[in-house]
């Protein structure tokens, strides 16, 4: 009679796994695209405001890399170019000085001019001050040239503080999605450069189970086509979850070696991703199954 109940178990529990394995269409794993922030300028990390775990979004200021340097190079531009407008103003005084002085020459000029015409003056004389008032205009003409070079001079110091600007923004690092902080990299206190990592992000309100199938599925799948999603509850039982196809791969390629077996691997599949809302149940590399 014991052996009786025996067959009777082992009957039942082959035939629910069998249910089971003939339910499901496809099977995956859990995955994300994580982001990972890195470090766009170099110094001393002087704040790191996170931790794995923590949810952040783009207003949060994840951490501050010093900017001493930066702030003091900005200085030294605002001092260059505070000369460079003194110097402007100064070439400004100049004209305006040869300017009086070409207004003097002018009316002596007039003034001799008559005076010719009166026989009381030669033409020398009215040649000297016709001389000096060209001369005045040359040197209007000579400095005026100055402005040229002081307007590329402020130019090019005003390219140089929106550079220093730009890099002082991106001391202050702030993630470029909202989502959960994976891993970190970094610590406060430590160094970085430009590129280095300093943690790793990713949405997990909605995870993707990427799943193969066989080219004899592929008139069953299409884009957007709602599907049920199974993952474990227990040893015996399954959760159902609902999922939404976003993509099918257009090339056939060989089964993952994440496949168990050396027979499932050798075979020619294609990859489709389901897009699967996340009640906090999922996790990223769970196993899912898929029913089309």
């Amino acid at each position: 009679m014991k052996y009786y109940y025996l067959i009777l178990i082992l009957a039942f529990t082959i035939f629910g796994c069998q249910n089971k394995i003939e339910k499901s269409d496809a099977f995956g794993n859990f995955e994300t695209e994580p982001v990972i922030v890195s470090s766009e300028s170099a110094g001393k990390i002087l704040q790191f405001n996170i931790d794995k775990g923590q949810i952040i979004n783009p207003e949060t200021i994840s951490a501050i890399i010093d900017t001493i340097q930066i702030k003091l190079q900005l200085l030294q531009i605002d001092a260059k170019k505070a000369a460079v407008a003194s110097r402007k103003q100064s070439t400004q005084s100049q004209i305006d000085v040869y300017n009086e002085q070409k207004k003097n020459l002018e009316i002596n000029r007039s003034r001799i001019t008559k005076m010719k015409k009166d026989g009381a003056a030669t033409q020398k004389q009215l040649d000297d001050i016709n001389g000096q008032i060209s001369i005045i205009d040359k040197q209007i003409l000579s400095t005026e040239t100055q402005f040229v070079a002081i307007r590329k001079e402020l130019e090019v110091l005003d390219s140089q503080a929106t550079m220093q600007s730009d890099q002082l923004k991106r001391c202050t690092i702030k993630p470029p999605i909202t989502g959960t902080v994976l891993e970190t990299y970094a610590k406060q206190g430590e160094l970085t450069s430009p590129g280095k990592p300093l943690y790793k992000i990713a949405n997990i309100d909605k995870l993707t189970l990427k799943v193969y199938i066989s080219g004899a599925q592929l008139s069953i799948v299409k884009i957007g086509q709602s599907v049920e999603v199974l993952i474990d509850k227990n040893e015996t039982e399954n959760q159902i979850l609902s999922g939404t196809i976003t993509w099918i791969s257009s090339e056939s390629e060989f089964t993952p070696k994440i496949i168990q077996t050396k027979e499932e691997r050798v075979k020619l599949v294609y990859a489709v991703k389901v897009s699967v809302k996340n009640d906090g149940t999922l996790k990223i590399g769970m196993p899912g199954e898929v029913v089309f």
